[in-house]
């Protein structure tokens, strides 16, 4: 049999025994309290920073490229309040696989979903455009909130064990989860017959080295723009809009829509982009601590 054949067929079986190893852990986790996975993300956060410094190095590169107005101590405390919030949202992502509606309205309120009424009125689809920022993986309970038809994109991982519990854990409220690959597609076919969606696309991303059309600003940094929101929006005519999500304090956000266009088409190329990161960033310089500094978003900035 080839190497590479066998290879492939021993990772297959070792991703299936991680699988079975560690999704009882996780479900029995997810299960616990607010107040207990909180205490254990404490730990967490102890171990990741002072013990193992997980991707130490990068958040406190980044922080050092976009606030190099700052002091050191000032980055620092960032950087520490930065893991914080991330050792949290890791075990708010775990208690997504059983937590309850009940809990999670309580938990991630949207201020303002009134301000749908008129795009359900003028018969608009929407793309929803939103960054790594607060907490990302509770949005799937805007499918409880609207009329829309609701779809999440995300990235497939390699793994078909736990690829199937992601997609599995943000359909929990009933939103249908799209690949990138896929969503185009979907959402043509969708449109052909007349089925109203609003689709939440982290926008954020770094494109692929030699896969990116523009270049722009990002925190002051110049670097590649993915551009895929808005090119999808001009093609089929989706109102764009952004997802301000803040965190109030520990376990709660209150999520608020942003009407960036109404008419994507009126827009030149480009400029829709540009208003979605403006409308990070601010929330970026705001309270930095919230963003996912972890992320090499930077790493193209001189290609």
């Amino acid at each position: 049999m080839n190497i590479y054949l066998i290879s492939f067929a021993i990772l297959i079986t070792m991703q299936r025994l991680l699988y079975i190893l560690v999704y009882p852990i996780l479900w029995l986790l997810s299960k616990l309290p607010m107040g207990i996975l909180y205490f254990k993300s404490s730990a967490l956060y102890i171990l990741v920073y002072y013990v193992v410094g997980y991707r130490k190095k990068v958040v406190k590169d980044n922080l050092a490229l976009v606030f190099p107005e700052k002091t050191q101590s000032e980055r620092d405390r960032i950087a520490k309040q930065f893991f914080k919030h991330l050792c949290d949202v890791i075990f708010e992502t775990i208690k997504s696989f059983t937590i309850s509606e009940k809990e999670i309205r309580k938990r991630f309120k949207v201020t303002n979903v009134e301000i749908l009424d008129s795009y359900y009125q003028n018969d608009r689809s929407i793309l929803l455009m939103a960054g790594h920022y607060g907490n990302w993986e509770w949005s799937g309970i805007l499918n409880k909130l609207m009329q829309h038809q609701a779809h999440a994109v995300y990235k497939p991982l390699d793994s078909k064990q736990f690829d199937a519990l992601v997609k599995k854990t943000r359909e929990h409220f009933g939103g249908i989860i799209v690949s990138n690959k896929k969503i185009v597609g979907v959402l043509f076919r969708k449109w052909k017959k007349g089925i109203k969606t609003l689709t939440y696309i982290l926008s954020d991303q770094t494109p692929k080295l030699g896969a990116f059309k523009h270049r722009d600003t990002f925190m002051g940094i110049d670097v590649p723009m993915f551009t895929g929101t808005e090119e999808l929006a001009k093609k089929l005519d989706f109102s764009v809009l952004y997802l301000k999500v803040e965190k109030v304090k520990r376990g709660y956000y209150t999520a608020t829509f942003v009407s960036l266009v109404e008419n994507p088409k009126e827009y030149p190329d480009f400029q829709i982009t540009r208003m979605f990161f403006d409308a990070l960033e601010s929330q970026i310089r705001e309270k930095p601590e919230y963003y996912l500094w972890s992320h090499k978003r930077w790493k193209l900035r001189d290609v």
